[in-house]
C-alpha cells in the first residue's frame, strides 16, 4: 500500500495512492507505534457529479461526512500528483464542495452551517444549551455542517480545564445519535477565537478545519463575532469567513511530508 502524507496545523492525514482499505487496515496503518500514523486516510473516488470523489476514514475505521482538513489536503495532492484543476469539485458523502490551490495555501467553500437538530443530528435543538457533562454544566450549541459539531464556549484558560474528559463524554452523548465532534473555545475578541479540539473517531487533534467553521458559525450565531475570523488552535490558527446566510469559507495552509508505504 502506498500513500503520501500531508498536515494542515499538525492534524495529519495520508493520501491513499495504492492498495485497497477495510475498517481493520484503516485502524492499523493509522496507529502510531505499529503502522504509519495519522489522523485519517483518504481515498479517491470516481464521480459522475463532480471532478473526483472522496472517502474520509477516521482512525477508528468509521468513515467522516466532511472534514475542512482533509479536503484542503487532498485538493493539494491532486493538484501535485494527480494534475487536477487548481480550482476542483470534489463529492463526499454529504454533498459537493469546490477547493481552491494557491500554492501551500488551500481555500475550501464548506456550505452552510445548521442549527436546526435535524440536520445535525441532535434529539433537540442547542444554541447555548445549559447540560451536565460529569460534574460540570456546559453551555453547548450544536451546529451541523455536513458533519455533527458541538461547540462549547468557555471564559475560562482553556488548558486549565479537563477539556479532554469533557470531549470523551460529549462524542458519545446521547444527545447526539451519530456521535458529534467537540470544540471548546474562548472567545479573544471580534474576529479571534482561541480553541481546542475533540474530533469523533480520532479524540484530540493539533487543528481541524471544520471544526473552526463550526465554532466560527457558533460565534456569529451567538453575536460574539461577525465577518472573517481567525481561530487559533495549538497547530496554528486557520481563517473562516462566515456569510449572512451561515455560508463559510475556509482557508488555511497545507504541508507535504512525504510518500510512505506499508505492506498491503
Amino acid at each position: 500500500m502506498r500513500f503520501r502524507k500531508y498536515h494542515g496545523l499538525g492534524n495529519d492525514y495520508l493520501v491513499m495512492e495504492e492498495g485497497a482499505l477495510s475498517p481493520a487496515r484503516v485502524v492499523e496503518v493509522c496507529d502510531r507505534h505499529r503502522g504509519l500514523g495519522s489522523d485519517g486516510i483518504l481515498e479517491m473516488l470516481p464521480s459522475t457529479v463532480a471532478d473526483v470523489g472522496l472517502r474520509i476514514w477516521n482512525p477508528d475505521g468509521t468513515i467522516a461526512e466532511k472534514s475542512g482538513n482533509g479536503l484542503r489536503i487532498f485538493a493539494r495532492w491532486m493538484v501535485e500528483h494527480m494534475e487536477g484543476p487548481d480550482d476542483l469539485s470534489v463529492e463526499l458523502l454529504c454533498g459537493i464542495v469546490r477547493c481552491q490551490v494557491d500554492g501551500e495555501m488551500v481555500t475550501v467553500q464548506m456550505g452552510k452551517a445548521s442549527f436546526d437538530p435535524a440536520q445535525i443530528p441532535a434529539t433537540e435543538e442547542l444554541i447555548f444549551s445549559p447540560k451536565l457533562v460529569g460534574e460540570a454544566m456546559l453551555p453547548i450549541t450544536a451546529v451541523g455542517l455536513g458533519n455533527p459539531h458541538c461547540v462549547v464556549f468557555l471564559g475560562a484558560d482553556l488548558d486549565g480545564l479537563p477539556w479532554r474528559d469533557w470531549g470523551q463524554a460529549l462524542e458519545n452523548n446521547p444527545l447526539f445519535p451519530n456521535r458529534v465532534n467537540v470544540q471548546f473555545a474562548r472567545v479573544i475578541d471580534r474576529r479571534t477565537i482561541e480553541a481546542r479540539i475533540w474530533e469523533r473517531g480520532a479524540g484530540e487533534t493539533s487543528a481541524s478545519g471544520s471544526s473552526s467553521c463550526a465554532i466560527a458559525a457558533a460565534a456569529v450565531k451567538l453575536e460574539y463575532c461577525e465577518g472573517t475570523i481567525t481561530v487559533m488552535m495549538p497547530g496554528g490558527a486557520l481563517e473562516v469567513t462566515v456569510g449572512a446566510d451561515f455560508s463559510l469559507i475556509l482557508r488555511g495552509p497545507v504541508a507535504y511530508v512525504g510518500e510512505l508505504s506499508c505492506p498491503g
